[in-house]
């Protein structure tokens, strides 16, 4: 399963999204560091697709896909030196897929900023600089780690030196190490490491209803953390958790209306995690049944074999073909026997690149 790390600093709106996310009720006060050891919940991806399909098949379950979200506690400037709860919680980001940046992205003055100053790239580049500051010590513990085996021409170590080299010296200049071009090779020597600056990030702007939007206010501010976010080559999604959180108290069939209240345009829970996805550059493919219907998560660019294996190791190692069919041309057909019967479901070997949004049968041996 998945696992994200919402961070950001203190009193930014983490815990009260990760209420909205998951349900659960963790604390959310307007203080720093209400959030002492990281709660986790578990979320289930929404996706209109696999209820389509669900009904479809008359499923007796309907499984989503499911992303592990972790709330860790506010990192303050000096964490990767002990500062604030310090590095126990760069500890819990080490463990995470992905990072989930919260940014407060609204003006109010009854909610307290740590730097009393509400501008997103300072925050942005406060947590980065902290995280780029503990990989340093990470990869300079390891290089001087590596030196016995070096001085008795340990190939493997020269090959995993001259990598870390690069990943120092890019971190010395303030960049993350995300920014330094490695093969797959050269990520696999050093995957033990668990570089937090190598794990892709998703920013989180955090506004508020009723609020000073700094997009609305349009002084800069936004367009400033933009063309951060674009320079650092991730991306982001705008989201008012507070707002996210109360609704999760409304009926569903409610809840459109009053985000149409409300003036929000989009639902920021979905738009986040869409976001996480192509952050990790994921896809989803279905199976569908009268037992289950059920989403599974694969990375873009997954073979056949490789999709299978989501499921049971058995269907990689023994794959045979997959049948394979579109959600939306299945949906059309009415039924896997009609969408047999006109020729739309296709076999396929080995090589196959499952698509998003494939349902699958797998034949193994």
């Amino acid at each position: 399963m998945l696992k994200i790390g919402i961070v950001g600093l203190p009193n930014v709106g983490k815990s009260t999204l990760f209420n909205a996310l998951t349900k659960q009720n963790v604390p959310a006060e307007n203080y720093p560091f209400c959030t002492i050891d990281p709660s986790v919940g578990v979320v289930g991806v929404p996706d209109n697709r696999l209820t389509q399909l669900a009904e479809l098949s008359k499923s007796e379950k309907t499984i989503p896909a499911a992303i592990e979200f972790v709330d860790i506690a506010g990192l303050v400037k000096g964490a990767s030196e002990g500062e604030g709860l310090g590095n126990q919680f760069l500890t819990h980001i080490r463990e995470v897929d992905a990072i989930l940046e919260v940014v407060r992205f609204f003006d109010d003055s009854d909610v307290i900023h740590v730097h009393g100053d509400v501008r997103p790239i300072n925050d942005i580049e406060v947590i980065n600089l902290e995280l780029i500051l503990a990989d340093q010590q990470t990869v300079s513990g390891r290089r001087e780690r590596l030196v016995r085996d070096i001085r008795a021409a340990v190939k493997e170590a020269i090959v995993e030196d001259a990598i870390l080299g690069k990943i120092e010296e890019t971190l010395g200049l303030g960049k993350l190490a995300r920014s330094v071009a490695l093969t797959p090779e050269d990520l696999k020597l050093i995957k033990s490491l668990s570089l937090l600056t190598l794990k892709p990030i998703l920013y989180a702007f955090n506004g508020k209803a009723g609020g000073l939007n700094l997009h609305e206010i349009n002084d800069g501010r936004s367009q400033e953390a933009y063309e951060l976010v674009h320079a650092l080559d991730s991306s982001y999604v705008h989201v008012d958790a507070a707002t996210e959180r109360d609704l999760n108290e409304v009926a569903e069939s409610d809840q459109e209306i009053f985000r149409q209240e409300l003036g929000l345009q989009i639902n920021g829970l979905t738009e986040l995690i869409r976001g996480a996805y192509e952050t990790l550059g994921l896809i989803t493919f279905f199976t569908t049944g009268p037992k289950e219907s059920r989403a599974w998560t694969v990375p873009m660019n997954a073979s056949a074999p490789e999709a299978g294996a989501a499921i049971h190791t058995d269907f990689k190692d023994k794959f045979i073909r997959a049948e394979v069919i579109g959600w939306d041309t299945l949906l059309t057909d009415g039924s896997w026997s009609a969408a047999r019967d006109k020729g739309d479901i296709r076999t396929e070997g080995k090589t196959y690149t499952v698509s998003d949004g494939d349902v699958m049968v797998f034949l193994h041996s």
